[in-house]
């Protein structure tokens, strides 16, 4: 005789915890469940409605500045490490994790206009107001020690800008030419201009790393090579470009941040329109920052706000603001993809969380298995009304809200204005330019 005996595992079934619920064995065949994608549509939607009721994003201001913060840098190797540039000439090195500063420095006399580190995270530039390119130590001077700079080097016009080379001992600076320098010199290895302008920030290219790209305040966005010491080819926009942010997955991509309140992603390689117009702020876009996996990318703006567009998108998919930020100036994306730093006008730098309703700390396996369940749920039923008007909505200052409100009136005023004219006017005397092509004015190689 044969008899067929269930076996089961009690392995299998212990809880993580004692709070977790009794794990069963469920049979996962369709024929049994008929009604589960409605089961599902509703678990989506609370899943959508649970994201919103987690979503804060605030996590801490780090505040001992004595004016605005003008500027921010990242430590290379160190995720705790972040350090900050105020206008009153003050550097100050902050310890994420214990959310307080560990270093102050009075490193410039008027504004520190740029700072960047040392790719190896030894050291550190800072330019400021009194003409000078100052290089510090990232570890704090021995007991009785004198805080002084590595070096000091002098220069004939005020620096707006700096920026360091992901892998050589060379940096290069900006102000009415852009100069790129070696560490060992005190006078720059070669100069770079096109233009009669002040150029307000220069970047080097994460990937290939002997490109720059830099914003001068004649509205253009100049690209240079540095093997061949002169500029490759420039795109002059509308209005003025107050920097730019290369993208780290793909060697060709950098978004700019405008004057005209929209950000601009273009391909290196083919200029004369723009890959994505990104719009959504009602100011001037002050500071852009990738994300390390180069998907999204944070901008802050003079609007008072900060948001987070995915790199391939339009529109925003965050914004983060708060009664007492005033003019975010700048803007940064921590290496861990987890958090954004943002410095402003009333002297604090802010930590958000990324990702608004992501919970920090360790998840229990099962935790995390519901998390990803839930996340798969929201992007199957995203295009559903209900679901995608829960996913989208956010609250906003009543300042943001009623430009938002004013400036959809007058794009839609100027289109009805361009219909007309096309209508009473000879066929084809007034021609269709695309969003993309309307805010470019040349190309020049």
């Amino acid at each position: 005789m044969r008899v067929k005996v269930l076996s089961r595992n009690p392995d299998d079934y212990v809880r993580d915890t004692k709070l977790d619920l009794q794990r069963v064995p469920r049979n996962y065949d369709p024929l049994l469940h008929p009604f589960e994608v409605q089961r599902e549509y509703t678990r989506a939607l609370n899943a959508a409605k649970l994201e919103r009721v987690f979503a804060k994003p605030f996590l801490s201001s780090l505040d001992g500045h004595r004016d605005g913060v003008n500027c921010m840098a990242k430590h290379p190797k160190s995720l705790s490490t972040v350090l900050s540039g105020a206008c009153d000439g003050e550097v100050k090195i902050w310890n994420l994790t214990k959310r307080q500063c560990i270093r102050t420095i009075q490193a410039h006399e008027g504004f520190v206009r740029g700072m960047c580190a040392r790719f190896c995270g030894t050291s550190f530039f800072t330019v400021g107001d009194d003409k000078t390119v100052k290089q510090w130590k990232m570890e704090s001077p021995e007991y009785g020690e004198e805080e002084e700079p590595i070096r000091t080097i002098l220069g004939k016009t005020v620096y707006t800008g700096i920026d360091h080379h992901w892998k050589d001992a060379i940096f290069a600076t900006c102000g009415n030419q852009v100069d790129i320098w070696d560490e060992q010199r005190t006078s720059p290895m070669c100069s770079l201009t096109w233009g009669f302008d002040s150029i307000s920030s220069v970047k080097f290219n994460p990937i290939e790393t002997y490109l720059l790209g830099s914003c001068a305040s004649d509205r253009n966005i100049v690209l240079y090579d540095m093997r061949k010491s002169t500029p490759l080819k420039k795109v002059i926009l509308t209005m003025r470009t107050n920097t730019l942010c290369w993208n780290p997955m793909e060697a060709f991509n950098f978004t700019a941040a405008n004057e005209d309140y929209n950000l601009y992603t273009f391909d290196m390689r083919y200029l004369e329109s723009p890959v994505m117009v990104h719009m959504d702020h009602v100011s001037a876009v002050l500071d852009v920052d990738y994300s390390p996996t180069g998907k999204e990318f944070v901008s802050a703006s003079f609007d008072k706000s900060v948001r987070i567009f995915p790199a391939d998108k339009g529109r925003s998919r965050e914004v983060y603001h708060t009664k007492r930020m005033q003019h975010v100036i700048t803007v940064k994306w921590t290496s861990d993809n987890k958090y954004i730093l943002c410095g402003s006008d009333e002297m604090n730098i802010r930590l958000w969380k990324a990702n608004a309703s992501e919970k920090l700390g360790v998840l229990a396996p099962r935790e995390k298995a519901a998390m990803n369940y839930n996340q798969k749920l929201k992007e199957k039923f995203q295009y559903h009304p209900q679901i995608r008007r829960i996913i989208r909505h956010r609250h906003l200052p009543k300042s943001i809200f009623g430009q938002i409100k004013e400036q959809r009136i007058m794009r839609e005023a100027r289109r009805r204005k361009e219909l007309n004219r096309r209508k009473h006017s000879k066929p084809g005397s007034v021609p269709i330019v695309s969003e993309r092509k309307k805010h470019i004015v040349a190309v020049v190689k």
